[in-house]
Order: structure tokens, then sequence, then C-alpha cells
């Protein structure tokens, strides 16, 4: 577990792309998301049909819409709910403590 950002960090309804080191060093795009509900979610950071950062889509219900051709992407699964993505993007396990929001990018869900 890497501490990735600050939950004041990122509002509500809201996403931001962080960059995290893996076990072997390579430096991943992760979108650390705050639903309206409040529940945190980290994704890969990258949209499956359009090679474009999720980190600037909608967040609304449960989702992540991507801003370039609105996939929406399940925040619990990865799996996209519409087309034009077909493919998942990674869900990694994120846990907040206190003020701090940790992401293991070694362990998906």
């Amino acid at each position: 577990m890497q501490r990735v950002c600050g939950i004041l960090d990122v509002e509500p309804a809201a996403a931001i792309q962080v960059k995290v080191p893996n076990g072997i060093g390579d430096r991943m795009a992760v979108v650390i998301v705050r639903d309206s509900d409040g529940s945190w979610h980290a994704l890969g950071d990258t949209c499956t049909h359009a090679n474009v950062s999720l980190a600037g889509g909608e967040v609304a219900e449960g989702t992540i819409e991507c801003w370039k051709h609105g996939s929406p992407f399940d925040l619990a699964t990865g799996r996209p709910l519409a087309l034009p993505a077909t493919e998942p993007v990674p869900v990694y396990t994120i846990t907040v403590r206190g003020d701090d929001v940790f992401v293991d990018v070694d362990s998906t869900l």
C-alpha cells in the first residue's frame, strides 16, 4: 500500500490521476475516484477503448464515464457498462486511513 493523496485532494463526485510505482518500479497511472456517496475507488486510468485518461470523466452513481466517447465504467468492477468500450479496466485495493488515501497497484480486485 502506498499513500497517493489526501482525502481533501478529491471532491465528492470527482476523480484525479496519480502515478503509483508498482513492485518492479514502473509508474502506473491510476484514477482515484470519490463517488457522490463518499465511497473511494482506484482503477487503471486508461480507457480500454480510446487509450485516454478516465480522470477527466464524469463521476455519478457508481460509475466514471470516459470523456472522449462516453463509455461508463463500473467503479466496483471496472467493467464497461456501454459501448464503445468492451474490456474492463483494472480495479485496485484502496484504503482510507485518517486523512490519507492508500492504493496497492500490485493487488487487483
